[in-house]
Order: structure tokens, then C-alpha cells, then sequence
């Protein structure tokens, strides 16, 4: 099969991954680098880039055409709108999806210096980080992981936040300072979970990864996806969600926030795993009513959404 991913060091280690896992093994199939609006301007701030699918549009696109078979996304960068003709055939085992801190001289969260100075481009984990800890400076910064590693160890920042599933997947794992709690750090929807997306009439295809698939993950995703989409919310937005599905039960908590850090909203709902996707629509329309819409109006028109 023709595998097709972006070109970034942790993109490649994913494909990487569904490569060796996939049936025959590694030397059966191979991988096509895309290039997307993303990877094109890499200083470039994703909300100035702005539009769904900046990281998924263009591999998309050569799957439709028929140019690859498969598609390796991080869940988390896909739109929860499906794109017509094609299919998230398959969703992995769910890595670590909390955020992990790397900090200089292996600080803690709790231990950084007041007014220390933390990248990342995320509006979730600024919004998260300032309700906690309102005296920090959150820089806004692009880059692959170990770009963003280098700017804490360059002494050019005080720390940065990225996924501990990337850090796993690119045998980063050592340098994190901190596992970041999900009691008051929610991951993004999707967070640590590989999708592959296949066209939805390919039948052969479909059934070469039918065997990947992980009901866990299935689970969770959708609740926390349908409460994404419920919000109107896309991939940029400042909110977290995650699912926890354990012994036929799921529990699904959101966050909804502002990148001042003031106002947010927090919330839990909890059912039967079979009804995932209720959970998520229900839970969405309670945060709603409690001033979610009013949160994410002003953050779309303030200066941040062009």
C-alpha cells in the first residue's frame, strides 16, 4: 500500500509505525511525503494560516485521487467534519494523551518562575495554562518537536508544551519535566490516537487495516469529536475534551476557554459507552448553555481569528 503523511519528523515516525503494523510488514508498503498549507509556512501563525484541514487538506486530496491508499493523521488535526468519499477506517490503541512539560532545569509547573516564558501555539493549552498560573508569558511557537525542545535547551524559553504521545513516539519520553494532570489540563479531542483514512469505497484497503482498529480509542474519539463538533468548534479553538472509556462506561469532561485564561468552563457527563456520540452532543449543548457560545464568539472575533 501507498502510505501518505506529512513530512515532519513525527509525521514519518507515525507512518512509521502503521507501516510495521500493517499486514507484510514494513517492506511492503511505502511512504509518500505531502507537503500541506501547514508544512509551508512553518513560522507562520496557524491562526494566521487559518482554515479547517491545514494539516490534512492536501493528503486528503491525494487520496481521493487516487495517488495513495492510506492516509496516517493525528487524529487531533483532522476536521470532525468527514470529508465526502473517504473514511476513518481505522483508529489505533490511544498513546499517553496528556500534554507533557519540558522545562529548563526540570522545573515542574508548579515550580516555574514567576512570569516564566512558555511556548506553544495552542489557544487550548494557553487558555488552560493562564486560568492556572494567569503570571506566565505564553509565547506563541511553531516547529517540530525537537525544534521546540531546542528553543528551552538554547535558554531562548522557559519551557514548552507538547503532546507526551509525541514525545513517545519520537523515543523523546526523557524529556519531560511533567506530565501535565488532566484534572486541569484537558488534551485536545483526539489527543494521542492515530487515524487512517482510507476512500470509502476501497474495499481491499479496508479490510487490510480492519485490524488496527481499537474500540477504546473508537469510543472516545467520538464522544470527544461530537462534542467538538457540537461546539462549532475546529482543531484551533480553545477546547479540551477528554473521554475515558473504561468497563462499558465513558466519561466524557470538557473544557471551553478563553487564551486570557478568564472566562472558562469545565464540565463532566457520564453513559454507556454505546451511546458515545449522544454524550458528546448532550455535553456540548450543557456547555452552551452555560456561556460556551459567548467564550468562543469573542475568541473568533478578536484579533487572534482573522
Amino acid at each position: 500500500m501507498r502510505i501518505g503523511t506529512r513530512g515532519s519528523t513525527l509525521a514519518l515516525a507515525q507512518s512509521g509505525q502503521v507501516r510495521r503494523l500493517l499486514p507484510g510488514g514494513e517492506g511492503a508498503h511505502e511512504v509518500k511525503v505531502i507537503e500541506t498549507s501547514g508544512d509551508r509556512s512553518p513560522q507562520a501563525s496557524l491562526r494566521r494560516i487559518g482554515g479547517k484541514g491545514v494539516f490534512s487538506k492536501e493528503i486528503e486530496l491525494e487520496l481521493l485521487e487516487g495517488r495513495i491508499d492510506v492516509a496516517v493523521h493525528s487524529l487531533k488535526d483532522l476536521p470532525t467534519e468527514e470529508t465526502p468519499g473517504l473514511s476513518l477506517a481505522a483508529l489505533l490503541k490511544r498513546d499517553d494523551p496528556r500534554d507533557a512539560l519540558v522545562a529548563r532545569d526540570g522545573h515542574a509547573f508548579g515550580s516555574l518562575p514567576p512570569g516564566a516564558k512558555i511556548g506553544t501555539s495552542s489557544l487550548r493549552r494557553q487558555s488552560q495554562l493562564l486560568a492556572r498560573r494567569p503570571d506566565l508569558a505564553v509565547q506563541d511557537l511553531r516547529g517540530n518537536v525537537p525544534t521546540r525542545i531546542a528553543r528551552v535547551k538554547e535558554g531562548r524559553l522557559d519551557a514548552v508544551v507538547i503532546a507526551a504521545a509525541g514525545l513517545e513516539r519520537l523515543g523523546l519520553t526523557h524529556e519531560a519535566s511533567e506530565l501535565l494532570d488532566e484534572a486541569w489540563m484537558l488534551p485536545a479531542p483526539g489527543q494521542g490516537i492515530l487515524a487512517l483514512q482510507i476512500r470509502a469505497d476501497d474495499k481491499k484497503t479496508a479490510k487490510a487495516v480492519r485490524g488496527l482498529e481499537d474500540g477504546v480509542s473508537r469510543a472516545e474519539a467520538t464522544a470527544e469529536r461530537t462534542l467538538l463538533s457540537g461546539l462549532g468548534g475546529g482543531c484551533l479553538v480553545p477546547v479540551g475534551a477528554r473521554g475515558l472509556a473504561r468497563n462499558g462506561r465513558i466519561v466524557l469532561t470538557a473544557f471551553v476557554g478563553h487564551p486570557s485564561g478568564r472566562p472558562s468552563l469545565r464540565a463532566s457527563l457520564e453513559g454507556p459507552v454505546a451511546e458515545a456520540l449522544d454524550l458528546g452532543l448532550r455535553l456540548a449543548s450543557s456547555l452552551l448553555r452555560e456561556g460556551a457560545k459567548e467564550i468562543l464568539d469573542e475568541v473568533r472575533s478578536d484579533e487572534i481569528f482573522p
